[in-house]
């Protein structure tokens, strides 16, 4: 085998999803009640699906992404880039990808102990060292994961920072955006699971084989013929 182990267990394999009448509705009623027409492919594809796990319609100003670092994040991901999570909870949202969670590994409850540091930037620590350079990282749940992540000299694919709470949060996104690594961030203490999974999602679904780049298409949520009559 050449490359890494993950490489053959990911790269090149479609999402294949089937769309839910109950994901149909809920993309058409966030249209109608918000104008993402005018946002970048990539960028609209990770906001209206933030938005749709969520029901939040305030990200679609507090959401933070450039199309370049979105599109680099697509493209890793199409060639089987490693996904690393913070958190059990942000893992079990990722489809159609294994990711590496280093969270309830016996040594990082060890490392944290010894280090004096929480387990979620214990969990991080040992996930870097696995995953190398060019992963995608998705931080969901603990903003000291996220710092923890920015003192590694780690050079990612793509950071999705999105880390929840009133302790650090906000101050850890702000500290990601300033490093100038590729990323996807908001502006506020919201955040979660559920929205740093669902951008990674989005891009996953971009990252098809075969999928175009360039259009409304790659967010996979609404066939193109209904995407066409409402932009």
């Amino acid at each position: 085998m050449t490359g890494p182990p993950w490489a053959a267990a990911t790269k090149g394999q479609p999402v294949n999803r089937v769309i839910h009448p109950i994901e149909r509705e809920s993309y058409r009623i966030l249209r109608a009640r918000l104008d993402t027409s005018r946002l970048p492919p990539l960028t609209r594809a990770v906001t209206e699906r933030v938005i749709h796990a969520s029901a939040d319609q305030a990200y679609l100003g507090d959401l933070v992404c450039a199309e370049d670092a979105l599109a680099a994040g697509a493209a890793a991901l199409a060639a089987g880039a490693p996904v690393v999570a913070d958190s059990a909870m942000t893992a079990a949202g990722v489809t159609a990808r294994q990711v590496i969670c280093r969270i309830g590994d016996p040594r990082t409850a060890d490392l944290a102990r010894r280090e004096s540091i929480t387990r979620s930037a214990a969990g991080v620590r040992l996930a870097c060292a696995e995953a190398g350079p060019g992963a995608v990282w998705v931080i969901g749940t603990a903003p000291t994961a996220l710092t923890e992540l920015l003192t590694l000299g780690v050079t990612p694919a793509l950071v999705i920072g999105l880390p929840v709470g009133f302790v650090g949060a906000a101050v850890s996104k702000a500290a990601l955006r300033a490093s100038g690594l590729p990323s996807v961030t908001n502006r506020s203490e919201k955040g979660g699971a559920a929205v740093a999974a669902a951008a990674l999602n989005a891009l996953l679904c971009a990252a098809q084989p075969g999928e175009p780049r360039g259009s409304a298409r790659t967010a996979r949520n609404i066939p193109h013929s209904e995407e066409a009559s409402r932009s």
